[in-house]
């Protein structure tokens, strides 16, 4: 019989990795600091947690939490994650934070007898689902290795690039691009419709080009369709290059291209569009160029 698994955090992405875990015959118990989004896991089969530390009662916890201070949060305190931890092993986390507040936790995690494995994921919560999500890891080896199963259960990749913090700034340095590869699609895809192009044609043609890309390929039909249901949204985007920006100065590497996509994701944001998907910065770019929508 395989040991229990636990799962801190149930939203959008703790589900979908949730549900894989299961999918792998995994005994998984969840607990989320609001109950009911940890309902539909339990109706398929994970174990419902009384509190965070109640979870400390599997060898290997994986948390999912959306910033640097919930992290902290639900690690610290008499009901989190390390105040009772009997059983605990190892936490994985999943979630993209800071440098400084991943060396917190690992801190926390080692006070209390654990170890502690920074594996930020690579894919929103529908690529996690398909199987095709890709977790970047830093923990001394042998914590490594207690988590590395069940992350390729999970995904289809799990690479370990050191024994510290050093895939926060890997994962930082991965929505970086993104953000400015997603401004400059909607640049040129704005530049080439006000042309005249079709859209969806002109998405189709880079997609199979040289410059293409599986993301850009199952993107655009959203882009082409003007949908922006948020798979990763522009405030998370603006959070992300927050953090990736502050290690930039911190290594004293210029980010040219970057820190102007970081203030037109801000003005995104500033404007409204902060909870959705991150392509609706096409609608900004469609605006300043005056294309009629």
């Amino acid at each position: 019989m395989r040991e229990p698994v636990g799962l801190l955090g149930t939203g959008r992405m703790g589900t979908a990795i949730g549900r894989r875990l299961l999918a792998a015959g995994e005994a998984l118990t969840v607990w989320n600091r609001t109950p009911e989004k940890a309902g539909p896991l339990v109706a398929e089969g994970a174990t419902a947690a009384g509190s965070a530390a109640d979870l400390a009662a599997c060898p290997v916890v994986f948390v999912v939490v959306s910033a640097s201070d919930d992290l902290l949060a639900v690690l610290g305190g008499p009901d989190g994650l390390l105040a009772r931890p009997a059983g605990l092993r190892v936490v994985v986390d999943c979630s993209t934070v800071s440098e400084a507040a991943s060396a917190r936790a690992r801190s926390l995690a080692a006070a209390a007898g654990a170890g502690f494995v920074a594996a930020p994921v690579s894919g929103n919560p529908s690529v996690v689902a398909a199987g095709e999500a890709c977790f970047v890891a830093s923990a001394p080896p042998d914590q490594f290795a207690l988590a590395e199963p069940l992350l390729r259960r999970i995904g289809k990749l799990a690479v370990r690039v050191g024994d510290g913090e050093q895939s926060r700034l890997v994962k930082l340095c991965h929505n970086l691009y993104l953000g400015v590869m997603v401004q400059a699609l909607a640049e040129v895809t704005v530049l080439a419709e006000k042309s005249g192009a079709d859209r969806a044609a002109f998405l189709r043609f880079i997609g199979e080009t040289v410059v293409g890309s599986a993301w850009v390929r199952g993107r655009a039909p959203a882009l082409a369709a003007g949908d922006w249901t948020p798979t990763f949204t522009n405030t998370l985007l603006r959070k992300d290059f927050d953090l990736g920006l502050a290690a930039a100065r911190e290594h004293e590497v210029p980010m040219a291209v970057a820190g102007l996509t970081h203030q037109l994701i801000q003005a995104a944001v500033g404007r409204g569009l902060g909870e959705l998907d991150l392509l609706a910065l096409y609608t900004m770019q469609a605006e300043s160029a005056g294309l009629p929508r």
